[in-house]
């Protein structure tokens, strides 16, 4: 739909997926878009999000799907109603970006890049009228009240040629959380936001790895390497047990990697009460434990332990020295002790890594502020989206789709506001 002269002009703050998608909701409405970011390009955590292959969203039924968002389950399904994965993918296609569903249902663009969608994507955009204005760091609210009802509403950007204020019918901010910030997402906006009376959860690590407490010879060893397969078992703060089967790395300071990532949410929870959350490994997930009692409890001759361990049952390398780390000289060698420790390893975390190194984050403003098209209750004309709103999902696409749902929702509830109806 063309845009007029004089149409409503909507300011879209952050360029991410949140932001660009509701840019396009609200080109296609027919109204002014301009789009601001401090970034010198768009979609940058997008970008380097794409670079190990970009997982855009997950093929698995929906009501899985859903329950991946934990606790915002209620508040992200009527997002994926209106812009699901299923919609994802024929929105993808349609911008002449073919998709494939990996080994794991993870959804893939053919080539597994971000950068040529990214393209395609701001052309399209540009072809619809919406403008881009880079650098433009949002760094407050203008001089007029934002919280009446009045429009326009006044904003102020930080740009190279120096402050500049602008003013627009309605906004849709798409900021982002806290976690990669020299990527843009740097929660800047959480002072803007509490300067309005917009109340912020506190922003945490998501999708994070964890600090061990390892000896100075198993870091020096073993860091970056991947432990597969193995399965992590962890009780949560209110008695849940979770488990699950993957691979992880050890890093120089502890672990981190996609069956990390998929149980942040718990471990960094157990940590926020207890101040220390212990989960359990099994290293030998295929074997079950009386096997693994069998083949160890065997006569071993004048064989070591180790190598008892690595004829019999395979473990060698970072899992064996995940068993010095667990045990004593004595313990290692109490064979029944040992093929325990085996399937229940008990590894002690003490702190989640910094939220600047987290691929996403949890808290921000949270959904019972907003109205259902995603607009602050006593801000009108002000909406929200993407990752600075307060859920948090695992890696594996989930992340990427709500960002999308909820930038369109935000979109479509602006124009709807600039019309003056209720939805």
């Amino acid at each position: 739909m063309s845009t007029l002269p004089d149409s409503p002009c909507v300011a879209v703050i952050g360029g991410g997926p949140a932001g660009l998608m509701a840019a396009e909701a609200l080109a296609q409405g027919g109204v002014r878009v301009h789009v601001y970011d401090a970034m010198p390009s768009v979609g940058r955590k997008f970008l380097m999000a794409g670079k190990g292959g970009m997982n855009i969203t997950h093929s698995e039924p929906l009501e899985p799907f859903l329950g991946r968002y934990g606790a915002r389950q209620p508040q992200i399904a009527p997002l994926l109603a209106a812009f699901g994965p299923d919609a994802l993918r024929t929105w993808l296609h349609e911008l002449g970006v073919e998709t494939f569903v990996g080994s794991s249902g993870r959804v893939f663009p053919t080539d597994m890049k971000a950068a040529p969608m990214l393209r395609a994507w701001r052309r399209r955009l540009e072809e619809a009228g919406v403008r881009f204005h880079m650098r433009h760091k949002w760094v407050g609210w203008g001089d007029d009240d934002a919280s009446n009802a009045t429009r326009p509403t006044s904003l102020r950007f930080m740009t190279p040629t120096g402050e500049q204020q602008v003013r627009a019918d309605a906004v849709v901010l798409a900021l982002g959380g806290a976690s990669w910030p020299r990527l843009g997402s740097d929660a800047t906006w959480v002072p803007l936001m509490n300067a309005r009376d917009v109340p912020v959860e506190p922003l945490r690590p998501a999708n994070c790895g964890f600090d061990a407490t390892w000896s100075d010879y198993f870091r020096e060893r073993f860091a970056g390497q991947p432990v597969k397969p193995v399965a992590i078992t962890l009780t949560d703060v209110d008695g849940n047990v979770h488990q699950r089967q993957g691979e992880f790395v050890v890093t120089g300071t502890g672990i981190e990697g996609s069956l990390v990532y998929a149980l942040s949410a718990p471990i960094r929870e157990r940590l926020r009460v207890d101040a220390e959350a212990t989960i359990t490994l099994d290293l030998l997930p295929a074997f079950s434990a009386q096997r693994v009692l069998d083949e160890v409890t065997r006569p071993r001759g004048s064989r070591s332990m180790s190598s008892h361990l690595h004829g019999r049952i395979g473990l060698t390398g970072v899992k064996l020295g995940l068993l010095h780390e667990a045990l004593s000289k004595d313990a290692f060698g109490d064979a029944t002790r040992l093929a325990h420790t085996i399937k229940a390893l008990p590894l002690k975390l003490v702190r989640p890594r910094p939220i600047e190194e987290a691929i996403s984050s949890a808290g921000g403003i949270p959904f019972e502020t907003l109205d259902a098209r995603l607009m602050i209750g006593h801000l009108p004309g002000v909406f929200c989206a993407g990752e600075m709103l307060d859920w948090e999902a695992p890696t594996g696409g989930y992340l990427l789709t709500a960002c999308f749902a909820s930038g369109l929702v935000a979109g479509r509830g602006a124009l709807a506001y600039l019309a003056g109806t209720g939805s």
